[in-house]
């Protein structure tokens, strides 16, 4: 008998996990983008003193799961599982960055959705009575990601219009079975939806159909609507795919204008830093979350928000054989209150 399940792909938890405390780092872009002074680290150096892209990443995870376990007041012994990914080949990032903790690891590849399949797994841990505390995480490096998926950056190449920039950045939280909040509620596990995008320099028309089926589906697994929701933020969908979304929703009869954002379109300014349509990677929602979101939800700025990174589920090789670019989105419901 699933009696926590609500609907066809939505959770509501019977014990609430609380995110105790979480931790960010960011690169010198995102440094001087809006957000700027809700990041715990900027960096002045990407390479941040390693040889390549990847070792910095792997420092950046290091560093940020450390950083948000010191701040929860705990130690690594107290941490029961850590669930984290990457965009690198083999997580490589997350893998080699966690390797000397020595905390049980689940590796996760959910793209730049990443950062919502980690919460809602850890969640599901906690509520599930397996473990009291855990790690979610996800990072991304703009540098290492441009070289894996689409030109090395010393050949200097064009970035039209429609494309993104990948977030250098480690987002990380504690997960708890006590605390005060804010809770993760409820969790709405997306599915995979492809219309046929295959221009990896637009991932905001790639994964905007996921965006909305997820959000479309949310409501109609636990009956609520738009105005239950102070906020509801996709991951990284830019400006574009936000347009897209907002389109695709009304399709099913909600308008979700007034209270939707992107982390992608809030973490740089448009203007000022040429970032074309918006910020994306892993790290783009995750650091938005652990920085911006987490505090303003501890000011009452929001009382709930309903939390979706977007993610293009692509590799290297499967865009070079001319396949098309999967979407998937998953929600997470993060609540000041819970009774």
């Amino acid at each position: 008998m699933m009696s926590k399940r609500m609907g066809k792909q939505t959770i509501k938890f019977d014990s609430p996990p609380s995110i105790i405390a979480t931790a960010s780092t960011v690169g010198p872009k995102e440094g001087k983008g809006p957000l700027a002074s809700y990041f715990d680290v900027v960096l002045h150096d990407p390479l941040w003193g390693e040889d390549s892209w990847e070792k910095a990443e792997s420092k950046i995870v290091r560093k940020t799961i450390e950083r948000v376990i010191e701040k929860a007041h705990l130690t690594p012994e107290d941490i029961n599982y850590i669930f984290a990914g990457d965009l690198l080949n083999q997580l490589t990032a997350s893998t080699f960055g966690i390797r000397g903790l020595n905390i049980p690891f689940f590796g996760l590849f959910g793209a730049c959705s990443t950062m919502s399949e980690s919460m809602s797994l850890g969640a599901m841990v906690i509520d599930g009575g397996f473990a009291d505390y855990v790690v979610a995480e996800a990072s991304s490096h703009f540098c290492g990601s441009e070289k894996q998926f689409r030109f090395p950056l010393e050949l200097g190449t064009q970035r039209p219009l429609t494309a993104s920039w990948t977030v250098t950045g480690s987002g990380a939280v504690v997960l708890a079975k006590n605390g005060t909040g804010p809770y993760i509620t409820h969790v709405t596990t997306g599915k995979i939806v492809d219309l046929g995008i295959k221009d990896p320099n637009n991932m905001g028309a790639a994964m905007a159909p996921a965006a909305a089926d997820t959000i479309i589906t949310h409501f109609q697994d636990t009956g609520r609507s738009p105005e239950d929701y102070d906020l509801i933020i996709t991951g990284d969908l830019g400006s574009i795919g936000k347009e897209l979304t907002l389109e695709l929703v009304r399709r099913s009869n909600y308008d979700i204008e007034k209270v939707l954002s992107d982390c992608g379109i809030e973490i740089f300014d448009p203007v000022t830093q040429d970032t074309h349509a918006g910020g994306s990677g892993c790290g783009c929602s995750a650091v938005t979350f652990a920085g911006y979101l987490y505090k303003e939800m501890q000011n009452n700025k929001w009382n709930r928000i309903l939390f979706i990174p977007t993610g293009a589920l692509m590799s290297p090789g499967s865009t070079q054989q001319g396949e098309s670019i999967p979407g998937i989105a998953h929600a997470v419901v993060i609540d000041n209150k819970w009774a």
